[in-house]
Parts: structure tokens; C-alpha cells; sequence
């Protein structure tokens, strides 16, 4: 069994991240106030769906007490839950189930009353999939949904959902999990599987995950698979994805500087080297990104989420060495050149065009300085 399904959180006192929105979830179950629709929205992989299933386990727990919050994981509700075979949870997919026929047919399901549990819980994910027949269909059951019913909705993409259907919920926002969270779980982790791996090899699989949950356990079970009980960071670079944050600090670097040879010489030796030259750029734009929020004064610890003590070090460092319409004017480029990048059929040659444009701009004039050699 992978990893992220074997320790999937079975309680609201396993899952990482998202205090606030657990305390609020668990103060609503025991005054027994929860409300009759919820929409959770945020990114994929930190856990919107696992916070869905806990939720419809606490509500329908045969063994909780007045004024708890906590599935017992015991009584036969919450078992069927976990194994995922009650008839009072019905979890719909909206990506292939998004017609207004499969609405209808929830509809119909909604008419019978809950087999074992207090309440009948529809999880529907990735519901900015629907279309907009189903999402008028699904508005009339949100209107007016029968007591024993509670949906649950789950998206990444919040702004692609009607506002009558957000209006309807109560809406949780969930956020990227920091960088620490992430290595504290994975820890304990490993040592459930037993298995030693250094905290470096930790932080950088939590790096590469982006704040993802389920990203960092796919990316420590195929560490753990290595077979050993130790492993190294020499073995774990076998199954880890290479990070080019110290290339992208150096072409910024050398950017800022106006270096235009040490520049276009990078990005070819990262080419020669068989890196990705459009997830380079893509990084390139996120760190960029990271520079100019730090420039601004609005970079706060949700932004740093996956930034080391060395990484905000350099953040700091080159947010204070460039000035802010250079800054700008780097972003627009290389937001530009990703557009038009995979038209080029020299792979390199997009970016030397930037670098040597953005080397010859004179910050005062804003204008490539183009001609008449050195």
C-alpha cells in the first residue's frame, strides 16, 4: 500500500496544517451546529478531501460524546468510513461525472434517508468540473437540502464556481502546509516504516513537494522503497527530483549584475546537463515572484511556506540588490517568454534573447542599449 493511503489521517488530531479551519470545524460538531453545505478550496494534495471524510465520520460517530469533536474510529460508522464502504458516504468525482444527469441522480439518492448514521454526507470533488446545467441542478438541492443531509464540497479552482454556489456554503480556504509540518510528519513517518533518513533528505523532499501532503508521502515512499533501513542523501538524489534553486539564484544574480556571458552560459550548461529548460523557467518566475513580494514589504510566512533559513537569506539579499522597475521588467520578460517558449525549436534560444535585452537595458532609461560592442 502507498504511503499517503496507508497513514491517511483517520482523525482531525492527525491531520497537519490548517489549525484554524480544524477548530472552527470541530467547535461547530460539538455544539452541534455544523451547517448543512461546505466548500473546501485550495490547493491539490493538502488535504481537503482527508478534512472531508473526518468530518462526515465525526458527525455520523456512533460513540461521541456530547461536546466532542473526535471520531471514536471504532464504532461501525466509522469503520465503514475508513474502509470506505458506507452507504452513507457518497463521494462523487465532478471531472468524470459532471453532467446534469449525474446531479439528478444525486438528487434521487438525496430522497432516502441514512441507512446506519445520523447523516447522509455527499463529498463532491472537484466541483468546478460541473456543468452549468448541473451546476443550476445542484444550486436547487443546496437551496433546500433535507436534515439529514451534508454536502461537502471540494475544488482547486474556486474562481471557475458560480457565486449561487458559493454564497450557499460555508467556505474554507485551505493553504499550502510550511515547510516544518511537513518534515515533523515525515519523520515520524519513517520512523513508523523504520527507517533512518537525515533531516536534510527530509527538507528537501518537503521542498519539492511545494506544501503538497500527498506529494511528500508519494516522494518518501519511493525513497523508503530503496530498501534500506539508512538512507543516505547520495541514495535519495537517486529517486529525488533535482532542485535548480541555486541555478535560478545564480541567473539572477548574474542578471542584476548585467552578466550577460555568465548568464546565456548557464542556461546552455543546464541544457548540456539535460536539465528542463521550461520547469527552469517556470521556477525562475516563481522565485522571481518570491523577490518582488519580499520587495514590497508583503512576503509573510504563508508566502515562505517552503523557504530555509539560507533561501530567505538570499531572498533578502537579492530583494535589496535590484531595484524594483528592473524587477518588474524581469518578471514581464520572462512571463513573456514562457508564453512563447514552446514555439522555439532552439530550446536556449528565448532565454539568450531575454538575458541579453534585459543586460543591455539602461535602468534610467529603461531601454536596450543595443550596438557599438563594449
Amino acid at each position: 500500500m502507498v504511503l499517503y493511503r496507508k497513514y491517511r489521517p483517520q482523525k482531525f488530531s492527525e491531520l497537519i496544517g490548517e489549525k484554524e479551519i480544524i477548530t472552527i470545524l470541530q467547535n461547530e460538531i460539538k455544539q452541534e451546529k455544523t451547517a448543512h453545505a461546505y466548500l473546501f478550496a485550495g490547493p491539490r494534495g493538502v488535504g481537503k478531501t482527508t478534512m472531508a471524510r473526518i468530518l462526515a465520520k465525526a458527525v455520523n460517530c456512533a460513540n461521541r460524546k456530547k461536546g466532542e469533536a473526535e471520531p471514536c474510529d471504532q464504532c461501525l460508522s466509522c469503520q465503514e468510513i475508513a474502509q470506505g464502504k458506507s452507504f452513507d458516504l457518497i463521494e462523487i468525482d465532478a471531472a468524470s461525472n459532471r453532467g446534469i444527469n449525474e446531479i439528478r441522480e444525486l438528487k434521487e439518492r438525496i430522497r432516502f434517508l441514512p441507512s446506519l448514521s445520523r447523516f447522509r454526507v455527499f463529498i463532491i470533488d472537484e466541483v468546478h468540473m460541473l456543468t452549468p446545467e448541473a451546476f443550476n441542478a445542484l444550486l436547487k438541492t443546496l437551496e433546500e437540502p433535507p436534515s439529514y443531509v451534508l454536502f461537502i464540497l471540494a475544488t482547486t479552482k474556486i474562481h471557475e464556481l458560480p457565486e449561487t454556489i458559493i454564497s450557499r456554503c460555508q467556505v474554507f480556504k485551505f493553504t499550502k502546509i510550511p515547510l516544518e509540518e511537513i518534515v515533523d510528519y515525515l519523520k515520524e513517518i519513517a520512523k513508523k516504516e523504520g527507517v533512518k533518513i537525515s533531516e536534510e533528505v527530509l527538507k528537501i523532499i518537503a521542498f519539492r513537494s511545494e506544501g503538497c501532503a500527498r506529494d511528500a508521502m508519494s516522494l518518501l515512499g519511493q525513497i523508503i522503497a530503496l530498501g534500506d533501513k539508512e538512507i543516505t542523501l547520495e541514495e535519495a538524489m537517486l529517486v529525488l527530483p533535482p532542485s535548480q534553486l541555486n541555478l535560478v539564484i545564480d541567473l539572477l544574480d548574474l542578471l542584476i549584475k548585467k552578466e550577460a556571458k555568465g548568464a546565456i552560459e548557464l542556461v546552455n550548461n543546464l541544457l548540456a546537463e539535460g536539465g528542463d529548460l521550461d520547469q527552469f523557467i517556470t521556477d525562475f518566475i516563481d522565485f522571481l515572484r518570491k523577490v518582488f513580494l519580499q520587495k514590497v514589504g508583503v512576503l509573510d510566512e504563508s508566502y515562505k511556506f517552503h523557504l530555509d533559513e539560507e533561501l530567505n537569506k538570499n531572498l533578502t539579499r537579492l530583494a535589496e540588490s535590484i531595484d524594483l522597475k528592473d524587477l518588474v521588467r524581469l518578471i514581464e520578460r520572462f512571463v513573456k517568454l514562457k508564453i512563447g517558449f514552446e514555439y522555439s525549436e532552439i530550446p536556449q534560444l528565448p532565454i539568450e534573447l531575454a538575458i541579453l535585452e534585459l543586460s543591455q537595458v539602461d535602468s534610467a532609461s529603461a531601454e536596450p542599449r543595443y550596438g557599438g560592442g563594449k
